[in-house]
């Protein structure tokens, strides 16, 4: 098996694992706002996850739950944070299945 195709499925698999904690943590931190809890998932945390891989679940989480979707710079963060993430699978991609 081409090594960049090895590549290409592990970066796939961390990209969807990382996602669904990403949706995890957005869902927890819409929870624990919706009680008016002291306590909350940081933003940066999220902002975190969200830019180190997992973008699609924060994107996925914030539509689901309604979560953070009046702040402008999440909205940022996760918009590049995807796009990268969808070049990086497109270019793995393009050279694993290159001939």
């Amino acid at each position: 098996m081409n090594t960049l195709l090895i590549i290409l499925i592990a970066y796939v698999a961390y990209l969807l694992i990382l996602s669904v904690i990403t949706m995890g943590l957005y869902k927890k931190d819409k929870k624990m706002s919706s009680k008016g809890t002291e306590v909350r998932i940081k933003e940066k945390t999220l902002l975190g996850f969200s830019a180190f891989g997992g973008a699609l679940g924060a994107f996925i989480g914030r539509i689901l739950f309604h979560h953070k979707t009046d702040k402008k710079y999440f909205s940022l963060v996760i918009y590049f944070s995807l796009l990268c993430e969808i070049l990086v699978i497109v270019a793995l991609m393009v050279f694993a299945f290159k001939k």
